[in-house]
C-alpha cells in the first residue's frame, strides 16, 4: 500500500513539472517591461482616465468658442386665419395668408470683468489636472503589475524549494527503505518519512495553485482573458534594477516626489483651477456690457382681392356738425355705398424677390446687463468657490503630509528589510550546516527520524523566509522609485 501512495506521489509531480515545462515552450515568456508597456495601452483604468480628459478637452474648447460672438439664424413659415396682422402691412386684417420671414442674429460680449477669460484659463487648467490624473493611474498600475510581476517570482520561487523538499526527502525514504529492509532501522522511520513526503508534495501543489493565481491577477492587470496562454519570464531577483538604498534618502525621494509625482501635480493644478472658477464668480456679480446687430425680411402671400367699384345708396348723419356761418351749422352727413358689378381693382402678392428686398430690415445697438437681485445665486456661488478653495488647500497640505509620512515609513521597511536578508541569510547557512550533521547522523543511526525532520523542515522554513525578505527587499526598493517620481527601473 505504501509503495502505491509513494508511485502515486511521484507520478502526480511528474505530471505537474511535465505539464509546466510544456506549457513554458509553448507561448511566449513576457518580460517586466513588456507587461508595464502593455498595460498601459490596455488596462481598463488608464483607458478611463484617458476618456476623462478627452471630457476636459472637450469642455475646455467649447469653453473657448464661447468668448467669440454669437451667429444664429432662423427661419419661420405658416398660415394665419382670421384676424391678424399683415406682417407686410402691420394691418389687422381678417384673412387668411401664408407667410415665411427670416432672422439673422448676431451678439459678441464686450466687457464682462473677466469672466470667460477666467473660465477658460479655469477649464485649461482642469485638463491638465485630468492629463496628470491619468499619468497618475497609469504609474498606479504600472506598480501594481510590477508587485503582481514579483509576486508570480516569489510563488516560483517557493515551488523551486518546495520542489527540492521533495528530491530530498525522496532521497531519505529510498535511503531508510534500503536500512529498514536491512534491519538497521525500525519500521516506524519509513512511515514518518512517508508523511513528511505527502505534506511536502501538498505544499508543492499549493505554491503552484499560489502562482497560478498570481498569474490571473497579473492577467487581469493587462487585460488578458483569463483564458489566454500568457507566461512570464523569471529572471533571478538579483537581476531585478533596483536604485541603492543610499540614492534613496527620504528627504531627497520627498522633494522629487512633491516636483515629479502625478498626484501631487493634480492636486496644484485642481486648487489653481478652483482659484480662476473663484474669479470668474466674482465677475458674474459685475456689469456686463454686450454688443448686437441682426438683419430680417419677410414674404406675405395671400388670395388675390377684387375691388369692385362703389355705388354710393344714401346718406347717414355721422353726429357731427360743421360751422358754415356765425351761429349757422349744418349736419355732416357720409354717404352709404355699395360694391358695383363693375371691377375697380386686383390686388396681389408682390413677388417672392420684391417682398424679401422691399422689407428687408436691420438693427444694431448695445446692450447693458446689471445683475441687481436674484436670489443671491451669484453671491452664494462667489462664496462657495472661496469655500472650495479652502478645502483644495487643505486637500493638498493632507496629501503631502501623508505622501511624506509613507515614503519615510518605506523607507523604514526598506531598512529592515535589508537587515532582515542578511540575518536570514545567515539563519539558511546555519540551518543548512545543522541539517547536513543531522542527516550524517541519521545515516549512521544515531539521530531520530523525528530529528531529523525537524531539522530539514527548519531549514525550509529558513529558505523560505529568506526568499520573503528578498523579494519584500526589492519592493521597498520599488516602491521608493515609485515615490521618487521618475518612474520604475524595468
Amino acid at each position: 500500500m505504501r509503495k502505491y501512495i509513494k508511485l502515486s506521489l511521484c507520478l502526480i509531480l511528474a505530471l505537474l513539472v511535465t505539464a509546466r515545462s510544456l506549457y513554458a515552450q509553448a507561448i511566449e515568456k513576457w518580460d517586466l517591461r513588456k507587461c508595464v508597456d502593455y498595460a498601459l495601452k490596455n488596462n481598463i483604468s488608464v483607458r478611463q482616465a484617458d476618456v476623462q480628459s478627452r471630457f476636459s478637452a472637450l469642455a475646455l474648447k467649447q469653453t473657448r468658442a464661447t468668448a467669440l460672438p454669437s451667429f444664429n439664424f432662423s427661419s419661420s413659415a405658416g398660415n394665419s386665419f382670421g384676424l391678424s396682422n399683415n406682417p407686410a402691412t402691420g394691418i389687422l386684417e381678417n384673412s387668411s395668408f401664408f407667410n415665411i420671414g427670416a432672422q439673422l442674429q448676431s451678439q459678441v460680449t464686450i466687457f464682462n470683468w473677466f469672466y470667460r477669460k477666467n473660465l477658460i484659463a479655469a477649464d485649461k487648467i482642469t485638463y491638465d489636472a485630468d492629463n496628470e490624473q491619468t499619468k497618475k493611474v497609469q504609474n498606479d498600475v504600472a506598480l501594481n503589475v510590477a508587485v503582481a510581476y514579483l509576486q508570480i517570482l516569489l510563488a516560483r520561487q517557493q515551488i523551486n524549494i518546495a520542489d527540492i523538499q521533495i528530491q530530498q526527502t525522496t532521497a531519505q525514504l529510498e535511503s531508510t527503505r534500503k536500512q529498514v529492509d536491512a534491519g538497521r532501522l525500525p519500521e516506524l522511520n519509513y512511515v514518518q518519512l512517508e508523511s513528511q513526503l505527502a505534506t511536502d508534495s501538498s505544499s508543492y501543489i499549493t505554491a503552484q495553485t499560489s502562482a497560478q493565481q498570481f498569474v490571473l491577477q497579473l492577467k487581469a492587470l493587462l487585460n488578458l482573458d483569463a483564458g489566454q496562454p500568457f507566461d512570464i519570464e523569471s529572471p533571478p531577483l538579483d537581476l531585478i534594477p533596483v536604485e541603492s538604498l543610499a540614492d534613496l534618502q527620504p528627504e531627497t525621494v520627498y522633494t522629487s516626489a512633491l516636483a515629479n509625482l502625478p498626484q501631487q501635480k493634480v492636486n496644484d493644478l485642481r486648487l489653481q483651477s478652483a482659484q480662476k472658477s473663484s474669479e470668474a464668480s466674482r465677475a458674474a456679480m459685475y456689469p456686463s456690457i454686450a454688443a448686437f446687430g441682426g438683419l430680417s425680411t419677410n414674404y406675405v402671400h395671400f388670395k388675390d382681392a377684387t375691388v369692385y367699384n362703389k355705388i354710393i345708396t344714401g346718406y347717414i348723419s355721422t353726429g357731427l356738425r360743421t360751422v358754415a356761418a356765425p351761429g349757422v351749422y349744418y349736419d355732416v352727413e357720409q354717404p352709404t355705398v355699395k360694391d358695383g358689378t363693375t371691377v375697380a381693382q386686383i390686388i396681389r402678392s408682390d413677388a417672392f424677390g420684391s417682398q424679401f428686398k422691399n422689407n428687408f430690415g436691420q438693427n444694431i445697438g448695445i446692450g447693458l446687463n446689471v445683475p441687481i437681485f436674484n436670489g443671491r445665486s451669484a453671491r452664494t456661488g462667489w462664496e462657495r468657490s472661496k469655500l472650495t478653495i479652502k478645502n483644495l488647500q487643505l486637500t493638498k497640505e493632507q496629501s503631502d503630509q501623508q505622501l511624506k509620512q509613507d515614503i519615510y515609513k518605506a523607507y523604514t521597511d526598506a531598512t529592515a528589510s535589508i537587515q532582515k536578508f542578511y540575518a536570514n541569510k545567515k539563519a539558511v547557512d546555519a540551518s543548512q550546516k545543522a541539517y547536513d550533521f543531522a542527516k550524517k547522523r541519521y545515516d549512521l543511526g544515531l539521530l531520530s527520524t523525528y530529528e531529523l525532520l525537524n531539522t530539514q523542515n527548519a531549514l525550509q522554513t529558513a529558505k523560505t523566509q529568506l526568499v520573503y525578505s528578498q523579494f519584500d527587499y526589492v519592493f521597498k526598493l520599488k516602491l521608493l522609485e515609485f515615490y521618487k517620481g521618475q518612474g520604475l527601473k524595468l
